[in-house]
């Protein structure tokens, strides 16, 4: 789905603006849309909140979490 969107800038804004257009050599309209991506992932949706790394490493033991044997001495 595109979408056209307008905005209205500030004098500060619009220099803002030109400047990352002449730094970045992008256009507007990806300055907006990055900008977009990063205020999106800085506000993630309600309830999904999220543990750093689950399920980015496996240990290869189904029942590490809830086996007595695998969690003696831990945090220790």
């Amino acid at each position: 789905m595109k979408a056209t969107v307008q905005a209205r800038l500030d004098a500060e804004d619009k220099r803002k603006l030109t400047q990352l257009v002449q730094e970045l050599g992008w256009s507007p309209s990806r300055i907006v849309r990055e900008g977009l991506h990063l205020l999106a992932a800085s506000h993630p949706a309600p309830g999904a909140s999220r543990v750093a790394g689950l399920g980015k490493f496996s240990s290869g033991k189904p029942d590490l979490g809830s086996n007595k044997k695998h969690l003696k001495g831990f945090g220790k």
